[in-house]
């Protein structure tokens, strides 16, 4: 009885030792996937530090009344962090284009580069018309007839650049009469100034590795360089990576101890920034991610969701072309897209796909024309969207750079371009969205592009299988017609049928073997 109750006891002590077990190792458990999840989100989660620790440092140093050269000093590890990222964008753009290129064959450059080219023009056509509908609903420039450059204390913008020309421009740009001029010079306004011609140099490096794919067996040495380059300057993003969080901090920070009177400026133009900014999440949060589902039928935010490091550059640098590096890392990284697609893609888009700007640069239009009492005739708001979308091709990749097209914009409907500096004004904090949608659109082009990709080769694969089923069934209906033929002429075999019929069952299982 003592046993049996010692036995009793001992089972129960060991049901209660039992909890604490299992509560130990889900307290392992837990800390070992918040260890992994760290470990793994570690450059995110400091990227992010570093934006909100800019704020609060630049909300100090902006009451210490700095002087010019302080301002130099603070601002000096932000601006190192643009110096970084824009020196990595030509080899970059260069040979992961040309890599890209040649890594794919004709047939499927054509169709990858037409479905592009599509989702480009569709999104941005949408994007100018978000912009359009909500300038009108909101009225931003509607009572804003009062206000002038004089009143903001700001200097005025001219333009006497006409539609055609600047469309000229843009085709100029595409064909650089010298390549390595086009490296630091483009052709805005009919003269060489200063700032890369991307939109060349794009052009040239796709059609030159499409070319080196065309050579063959020569081409392949000058391939495996570029591929070779590419995986090198992809190294060097990886430790430029590192630094951004702290390039960050001082280049947000930097930011808020430049502004002048926020107050007066964001209650003078309040509804454009707010119509400029809900456009931005409109597009953002709700079109783009419905276009991405539409294709791919899987989670658009879950692929966002990997994104928050380019993103978060992109928001602080307020350029495209500089958050190019860190996206391009990201989506092939953290969202498996094949790299054949990302880099012809993404360095495409960051040059063409410009959203974001084409939903600012309408609502700007719209406003300023408020602004000046004129009223918009079908005609006028049609050209505003054409030339929205096709200017926003051109548009560099650099903060402030949609504000020249804006121009372009203003002169194709006739109005002024003196209220352009309003934009300037508030462009510091339109920008930042406006650049966060440009490159969430590049990246969700990409996943699109991924997912056709791979459905083709699904389909690809499932018809060689079927055509490779097929032969082989062809070849074993001709082997077993041929051993059949055998039976009848031959006595010997005939007999030896007789003996073992488990032979017989096994040639037509076996066909080609049993036979052989």
């Amino acid at each position: 009885m003592e046993e049996k109750k010692s036995e009793i006891n001992g089972h129960a002590g060991h049901k209660s030792r039992l909890p604490a077990v299992s509560i130990k190792s889900e307290n392992n458990s837990f800390k070992d996937r918040l260890m992994v999840f760290f470990k793994r989100n570690l450059l995110v989660i400091l990227t992010v530090s570093g934006v909100l620790v800019g704020v609060g440092l630049g909300m100090m140093v902006r009451n210490m009344n700095l002087t010019r050269a302080q301002m130099t000093y603070f601002a000096f590890p932000g601006e190192m962090l643009l110096r970084m990222l824009k020196m990595i964008i030509l080899p970059l753009v260069v040979c992961s284009l040309i890599s890209g290129a040649a890594s794919l064959d004709t047939r499927s450059l054509g169709k990858l580069g037409g479905i592009a080219v599509s989702y480009f023009l569709v999104t941005t056509l949408i994007a100018s018309s978000i912009g359009v509908a909500l300038a009108f609903i909101i009225k931003p420039g509607v009572g804003a007839g009062a206000l002038n450059t004089n009143n903001l204390g700001l200097e005025g913008v001219s333009s006497n650049k006409e539609t055609a020309d600047s469309f000229l421009d843009l085709a100029r740009n595409l064909f650089p009469s010298n390549l390595v001029a086009a490296a630091f010079r483009s052709v805005p306004y009919g003269t060489d100034a200063d700032g890369m011609n991307i939109l060349g140099l794009v052009l040239f490096a796709m059609v030159f590795g499409v070319a080196l794919r065309k050579l063959g067996a020569e081409g392949e040495e000058l391939i495996r360089f570029f591929n070779a380059f590419n995986e090198a300057t992809m190294v060097l993003v990886s430790w430029i990576m590192w630094y951004v969080p702290f390039g960050i901090m001082f280049l947000v920070g930097s930011k808020i101890v430049e502004m002048e009177d926020v107050v007066l400026l964001v209650t003078s133009l309040g509804k454009y920034i707010f119509a400029s900014i809900l456009g931005h999440v409109i597009h953002g949060g709700i079109v783009l991610p419905l276009i991405y589902f539409g294709f791919t039928r899987a989670n658009p935010f879950s692929f966002l969701s990997g994104l928050i490091t380019p993103f978060t550059t992109a928001f602080a640098t307020c350029s495209s072309s500089a958050t190019l590096p860190t996206m391009m890392k990201c989506v092939e990284e953290n969202n498996g897209v094949d790299k054949r697609i990302s880099r012809f893609i993404l360095p495409i888009g960051a040059t063409v796909n410009m959203d974001g700007a084409a939903i600012f640069q309408c609502v700007a239009a719209v406003f300023i024309a408020q602004l000046n009492n004129v009223e918009l005739n079908a005609g006028q708001i049609f050209t505003i969207l054409v030339t929205a979308t096709a200017s926003s091709v051109g548009a560099a990749g650099i903060p402030a750079g949609g504000i020249i097209t804006i121009a372009i914009i203003l002169e194709a409907i006739g109005l002024p371009t003196h209220d352009l500096s309003l934009m300037l004004a508030v462009d510091w904090i339109v920008d930042r969205t406006t650049t966060v949608v440009n490159v969430e659109g590049d990246a969700l082009g990409a996943g699109i592009l991924h997912h056709i990709n791979e459905q083709e080769m699904k389909k690809r694969r499932e018809r060689e299988q079927h055509q490779e089923e097929q032969e082989l069934q062809e070849v074993k209906v001709e082997v077993v017609a041929n051993v059949k033929a055998e039976e009848e002429t031959s006595p010997l075999v005939t007999h030896q049928n007789h003996g073992d019929s488990s032979s017989h069952e096994t040639l037509d299982k076996d066909g080609v073997e049993s036979v052989l």
